[in-house]
């Protein structure tokens, strides 16, 4: 009787070991196959952050490689409009020269219009208190285009009597004169953008880089004949200040300014208002007071009743 129980009891203990040893033979596999798989998994991952780590540099290094590409056109565009205005203060030099320049009888006034393009910029208050400084008014051929930061400058200029006047709303030459409906839709945006932002509805201009430019897509005789059509009186210059290119000394843009004002009785002087010409703002004063120092002369804005300066006319 107790040999039969000690048999069964030894049974039992044989079965728990059999299950025991089943239960741990089933066990193991399962978390070494699961290693398995995420090993995989994970070289899977690694392999395709590598993957992903190569295509960020290759994108990296292309939008590199393309704003290099864009400041490179942006650069060249830049330089094209620069070599474009010198060529139209050149040609007008050449012009001046071959005709006798209109002398200012000593019976009358002699009017200078000091002008400035391209703002408003970084400069523009400045320019605005050395004319205050003075009293005396000027011609301010603005742009339209990323000039928002600058609008209060605009109201400005028209709230202290200066000549609000219009010059293009991109200044990009070749966007501008790439046809007759181009030309047309920047006028009327810049026309628009100013009348928005300060009350006044322009009707003075002055063609990006002078009216004898040699970048316009389209006959400049038929943009000039749409802005008479519509009541626009556009204006070139007859002196330059030289301050497009380069960084010239103050002495030097004084003198460009003011060393021939007396050869010519309707004096219009070209200079320019951006972020690069700070020098032009120091040259200022010298060449107002210069001018007012001289007999018979008065500095004023241009107005529809000036007499208007025009390259080859």
């Amino acid at each position: 009787m107790a040999a039969g129980k000690r048999n069964k009891r030894k049974g039992r203990v044989q079965i728990l070991k059999r299950l025991l040893i089943v239960c741990l033979l089933t066990a193991i596999p399962i978390p070494i196959a699961v290693c398995i798989y995420l090993g995989i998994r994970v070289g899977v991952l690694k392999a395709r952050v590598e993957e992903l780590q190569s295509e960020t540099a290759r994108l990296r290094s292309e939008a590199q490689r393309m704003e290099a590409s864009l400041q490179e056109v942006q650069a060249k565009a830049e330089r094209n409009q620069v070599r474009t205005e010198e060529d139209s203060i050149r040609i007008w030099e050449q012009q001046a020269q071959e005709t006798a320049p209109a002398r200012a009888p000593q019976s009358e006034i002699r009017k200078v219009y000091l002008t400035f393009d391209d703002g408003p910029s970084i400069y523009t208050d400045d320019i605005l208190d050395i004319l205050k400084e003075y009293d005396v008014k000027a011609t301010f051929f603005v742009v339209g285009k990323g000039k928002e930061p600058y609008e209060e400058s605009l109201r400005r200029i028209v709230k202290e009597g200066h000549t609000l006047a219009m010059h293009s709303y991109s200044h990009v030459y070749e966007e501008i004169y790439a046809s007759k409906e181009a030309f047309i839709w920047d006028v009327n945006t810049l026309q628009d953008y100013l009348y928005e932002v300060t009350g006044v509805h322009p009707d003075i201009y002055r063609f990006p880089g002078g009216s004898s430019n040699h970048t316009s897509q389209v006959e400049m005789q038929e943009l000039k004949g749409y802005l008479d059509e519509i009541g626009i009186t556009w204006y070139d210059w007859n002196i330059s200040g030289g301050d497009a290119t380069g960084h010239l000394d103050k002495e030097r843009i004084i003198r460009n300014c003011t060393a021939n004002l007396e050869n010519y009785g309707e004096a219009v002087i070209l200079l320019h208002d951006a972020a690069d010409k700070k020098t032009t703002v120091e040259a200022l004063r010298g060449i107002i007071e210069t001018i007012l120092e001289m007999e018979d002369t008065v500095i004023v804005p241009i107005t529809k009743d000036t007499l208007p300066i025009q390259h080859g006319t």
